[in-house]
């Protein structure tokens, strides 16, 4: 490997904007991050499990079509 080539790899520490904090390596010191583990919904279990429909299902419950007669 070529030296100097690389950068200097420093303990970083990333701040969340929901106010949480961790630290990793980096090659900045400090760093912002939007989205974090503790409050992306993914993570927090704030992310609804949503039912899958169909086409034909989506059409129908749009045009009220569910209640008619066929």
């Amino acid at each position: 490997m070529k030296k100097n080539l690389h950068p200097n790899q420093v303990m970083c520490t990333f701040k969340c904007a929901c106010g949480a904090t961790f630290q990793a390596m980096s090659n900045k010191e400090d760093q912002f991050v939007e989205v974090c583990s503790e409050c992306h919904p993914f993570y927090t279990g704030a992310q609804g499990n949503r039912k899958k429909t169909g086409n034909v299902e989506k059409f129908n419950k749009k045009y009220n079509l569910d209640n008619e007669a066929a």
